[in-house]
Order: structure tokens, then C-alpha cells, then sequence
């Protein structure tokens, strides 16, 4: 993992935290409200002058002409130049025509003014390159008005049109990397072509330079060579880069690398990562890697593991990193609303991020019409089985409450009694209670159990003594047996001796194992242990009887906890 990955996730995960209902919705906030946006809408603009004076079309086309007249004729500006500054300045010709009489000639009212007042023709020249004022005022040259003064510039703007950018989108470039059009005569064609040998096309050339205008400054940009390696590797083609490039958009290359090597040393085998890569690289392309972190750091700080995160991101559905961020956000904020318990929403989160992520709920308003539920019973039945909020998404038809939880009950009785766990109705109630979630659920984690090397007869075996297993989710529990068969070096029949072995955390079986070990190997005489033993004492008798009996014990200790769990 990078420094730079390492930094901002652990920025989050490593950061005090108090477990309070609290300090968890405020986490929670902090992540969707850095990163929601505000909703803008677009009205219907009156054209009017600074004074309040409406123009008519006509009265503007003639104001253009007169300008255009000004700057071609008048100032000898080259004429694509002096035609794009007419047409494309409106907040500068309005300005323009508050100082003219516009109920006389505008084409000669404009004419006679300019004739006796020089404009600062870096105005309309940066506004017709795609800058408002409030972007380009701090732009402008403090001793400067004529722009044949400052010949360096148009050089190099020449020499980005040429290539085929458009001149509405070169106030970007100027904007984020004004050094580009400081270059001496040449320099500028030279790094594009720099850029070229790298097998990049022209028109991918053009959007890139749009959107990342801070490459064409310095030496050829090491991070962005880099991952276009790792994406070529992966067998994405340059064409298919373009596709996800965005114009709009500004991309950081350094921080796009260090996602794609936070993936590749987290848990994604090159095969995988391959996967990813192929199957999602919209989501690396949508201006979003610092959502994405957010979202790991945020995951990681309530419960998940990397491989968890990364078996997410495997199994992204087909939809824009934007869209499922907005709907985490929506899901929040209902759950929220309802006033669900924060370490409730926590949970639900980390065990199905995947689900709420490709849900766009009703209003908790609807839901509560449509239900005939309060607010405390919709939070029972989301607990009891989150899969139920798949069915409250806008356009659904919506169930009554009633309904949902006799169908649900139905589900999970039908598992209980087909594979035996139970036999005696009576006995049904309290299953229930401890069988939390839905039934279909519960079939994909007991067969995932099974196909892992045991008999069905085993596994409810298991599950009557541990019913808890069947709570976790089917990525968990295969997660937790290959950590059992292939780092332990147990066999998977030994589940059925000690079922409660996957409720713990693979760190914490990791962090007993090797402090064990290194007891052993300092020559300390440690009491045999079980790994059933070893991992079940609780932390103070571990640390009692193993850790402090050895005065270099607590720092291993430390040491090994920092190392694991930062893993």
C-alpha cells in the first residue's frame, strides 16, 4: 500500500474514537456530508445590461459585430481570435452595453465608444476561453491591456487550438496550470508530443490534457505513466480510456495509483484486480477516488476487513460510483430519520454495503403511510432482516408491514424445519429470535458451509450449537475457513468440534496464534493450549496468564496488535 493510501484511510480508521451513539452518527455524517454536493437548477436567464436594460437579440448580434469589427479591424487581433472573443464574452458585452446609449444605433454607439475608451481585451478573451469573471479577474495582468503585449501567451493557445482543443475549454487548462502558457516558442508542442510516445492518440490526448492540465508541466507525469501501465497490463486499451475520461471532470493521477495499488497489495490477486479493472473502470474514471476512500475508510472504521471491501468492489453492481454513494447517503439519512440505533446502522452497513448502496428508498414518510408502521416497529423488521429495504425502493409497490414479516417468518421456518435444526413447533418462537435475518439468506450461508468439506448432518450440528454463524455473511464465513485450513493449518472437520470459531475475527485468531508462538520460542514454558482454548479466553485472562509472563510480553504484544490489525 502506498503512503499516500496508507494515509487517508488510516486517517479515519486510526482517528479516536468513542463508541457512542454519538461519535458514530457523527462519522457517519461527516462521510456522506464531505462529499454531497449541492443540488443546483438551472432557471431561464433574462439578458439584461448592468443597468437593468433588457437587450433584444438583434441589439446583441450588432453589439458582437461592432466588437468584432474593434478587434479585428481596429487591433489587428487574428480574425478566429477576435470572432470567438465576440461571440463568446456576454458577461463582458453586457458590461459594454451599460456604458453605450442602447436605444440609439448599438452597432455605432459601440463603434464611437471604443474609439475613445480601449477595453482590456484580456476580458473577453479569457471569458471566451470558458472563464467567468470571478474565475478570471485574479487572472488578469495588473500591467497589461493589449493582448499582442503578451506574445507568449497566444503562442501557446495557438498551439493548443491548433492541436484541436476547444477554445471554451482552454480557460480550464489556464485556470488549473498557467505555467503551460508561460513556455518559450515550441516548448508546449514538444511535451505533447512527449506524451504522444506513449502510444496515446490525439483525440485521447485532448481530453486528457482537458482534465488533468497539470501533466503538461514538467518532465512526463510519472504517476499517470504508471497507471497506464497497470491498466494496460490488465488488457484496457487506450479507446477504452477515452470512453471514461471526462472533460468535465479533474483528475489525480497520484491518487488514482495509489487506489490501484491499495487494491493490488490489500487483498485482489492479479487475476482479480484484472477483474475489477475490466469490469468497473467507470468507477476509477467518475472523478470519485476520494469518495472511494472515504467509503473504505468508513468501512474499515465500523467492522470490515480489506478482503471484505475488496470482495465488495468485486461484486459492484453495473451503476456509476456516484449514484451508489447517493444511495448509501438516502439510506443513511431514513435509517437515521427513523431513529434507528447507531450501532444498529452500523452493522447494517458493513454486513450489506453492496445492497443499500443499489437501493433508492422512499421517504421515510411514504414508507410509514404505506406500512402502517411507526418508526420503532420499521426499525425492528430492517434489524431482523435488512434484505426487507430491497423492497421500499422508489417505484416499488409496497407490501403492508404485516405481510412482509408473516412471508419472512414463513422463510425462515421452512429452513428450520427442512434441514432439522428444529423439530418441535414449539420450539419455532425461540428459534426465531435467534435466527435473524431472511431465509433465503440463511440457505446461501449454511450451503457455503457445506461446500467447504462437510456433511449437511455436520453443519446443523454446528448451527444448533452456534446459531449465531448463520449471522454473518457468506463472504465472512469463507473468509473465516480458508484462514482456518490455510493459515492455521486446520482441517475443516475440526468446525465441527468448535463451530464458535467463526464468530471470532481472523485478527484476533492471528494476533493469539503469534504471541503464542513467539512465548514458545523465547524458551517460556506456556501451558499447552487448544486453539478452541486459545482464542476463546477473553483478553484480560490471555494477557494474565500468556502475555505477562514474559517482561517483553505486553510490547510483543502491542507491537503484534498494531501490525494485524493495521493489516
Amino acid at each position: 500500500m502506498t503512503h499516500f493510501g496508507k494515509f487517508i484511510i488510516f486517517k479515519w480508521v486510526s482517528s479516536n474514537f468513542v463508541g457512542s451513539n454519538k461519535a458514530l452518527l457523527s462519522s457517519m455524517m461527516s462521510l456522506f456530508n464531505i462529499a454531497e454536493s449541492p443540488r443546483f437548477f438551472r432557471t431561464k436567464r433574462v439578458v439584461q445590461t448592468e443597468n437593468g436594460q433588457s437587450i433584444n437579440p438583434v441589439s446583441r448580434t450588432a453589439a458582437q459585430t461592432a466588437l468584432l469589427e474593434y478587434l479585428y479591424v481596429t487591433r489587428n487581433i487574428q480574425f478566429t481570435d477576435a470572432d470567438s472573443m465576440s461571440k463568446n464574452s456576454p458577461h463582458f458585452l453586457e458590461k459594454l452595453l451599460a456604458k453605450v446609449d442602447i436605444d440609439a444605433d448599438i452597432g455605432q454607439s459601440i463603434t464611437r465608444f471604443l474609439c475613445f475608451h480601449p477595453i482590456n481585451e484580456f476580458e473577453p478573451f479569457f471569458e471566451s476561453l470558458g472563464l467567468k469573471p470571478h474565475d478570471y479577474n485574479p487572472l488578469l495582468p495588473r500591467d497589461l491591456m493589449f493582448l499582442c503585449d503578451d506574445g507568449l501567451l497566444l503562442e501557446n493557445y495557438h498551439v493548443l487550438c491548433n492541436y484541436g482543443i476547444a477554445r471554451s475549454k482552454i480557460g480550464k487548462i489556464y485556470k488549473e496550470a498557467t505555467e503551460v502558457f508561460r513556455y518559450d516558442y515550441g516548448v508546449l508542442a514538444l511535451k505533447l508530443k512527449a506524451y504522444e510516445e506513449l502510444g496515446l492518440n490525439k483525440s485521447f490526448m485532448i481530453k486528457l490534457v482537458v482534465c488533468s492540465p497539470y501533466l503538461l508541466i514538467g518532465e512526463v507525469n510519472a504517476d499517470f505513466v504508471k497507471v497506464l501501465e497497470i491498466l494496460r497490463k490488465q488488457g484496457v486499451e487506450i479507446i477504452r480510456m477515452e470512453e471514461h475520461l471526462s472533460e468535465k471532470s479533474s483528475y489525480d493521477w497520484s491518487k488514482l495509483l495509489s487506489l490501484l495499488n491499495l487494491f493490488g497489495h490489500a487483498g485482489y490477486n492479479e487475476e482479480q484486480l484484472g477483474g475489477l479493472i475490466s469490469q468497473h473502470l467507470g468507477i476509477f474514471f467518475e472523478d470519485s477516488v476520494d469518495r472511494i476512500y472515504l467509503l473504505i475508510g468508513f468501512l474499515l472504521k465500523f467492522g470490515s476487513t480489506m478482503n471484505q471491501i475488496c470482495s465488495m468492489f468485486l461484486q459492484f453492481p453495473q451503476m456509476k460510483f456516484e449514484e451508489f454513494f447517493s444511495n448509501l447517503r438516502h439510506c443513511f439519512l431514513f435509517l437515521n430519520e427513523i431513529r434507528m440505533e447507531a450501532r444498529e446502522i452500523q452493522n447494517i452497513f458493513c454486513s450489506d454495503p453492496l445492497m443499500l448502496g443499489s437501493c433508492r428508498l422512499k421517504k421515510p414518510n411514504t414508507l410509514r403511510l404505506a406500512l402502517h408502521a411507526a418508526d420503532k416497529r420499521m426499525c425492528e423488521v430492517i434489524q431482523e432482516n435488512p434484505q426487507v429495504l430491497k423492497k421500499w425502493v422508489m417505484g416499488s409497490k409496497v407490501e403492508r408491514l404485516q405481510n412482509l414479516i408473516l412471508k419472512s417468518r414463513m422463510l425462515k421456518t421452512k429452513f428450520l424445519l427442512d434441514l432439522g435444526i428444529v423439530d418441535d413447533s414449539n420450539e419455532i418462537g425461540k428459534a426465531l429470535k435467534v435466527f435473524r435475518g431472511s431465509g433465503e439468506k440463511f440457505q446461501e450461508r449454511f450451503d457455503c458451509i457445506v461446500e467447504a468439506g462437510l456433511s449437511r448432518k455436520e453443519v446443523c450440528e454446528m448451527i444448533k450449537a452456534s446459531p449465531q454463524i448463520l449471522g454473518q455473511t457468506k463472504d465472512v464465513l469463507e473468509m473465516k475457513i480458508d484462514f482456518l485450513v490455510n493459515n492455521v493449518g486446520y482441517p475443516v472437520s475440526y468446525l465441527v468440534t468448535f463451530p464458535s470459531y467463526l464468530n471470532f475475527t481472523t485478527q484476533r485468531v492471528e494476533l493469539r496464534l503469534a504471541m503464542y508462538n513467539w512465548l514458545k520460542d523465547q524458551g517460556k514454558s506456556v501451558s499447552m493450549l487448544s486453539l478452541r482454548s486459545l482464542i476463546s479466553l477473553s483478553d484480560k485472562r490471555f494477557i494474565d496468564e500468556n502475555v505477562n509472563s514474559h517482561p517483553r510480553g505486553p510490547q510483543i504484544w502491542q507491537d503484534l496488535k498494531k501490525e494485524i490489525y493495521d493489516e
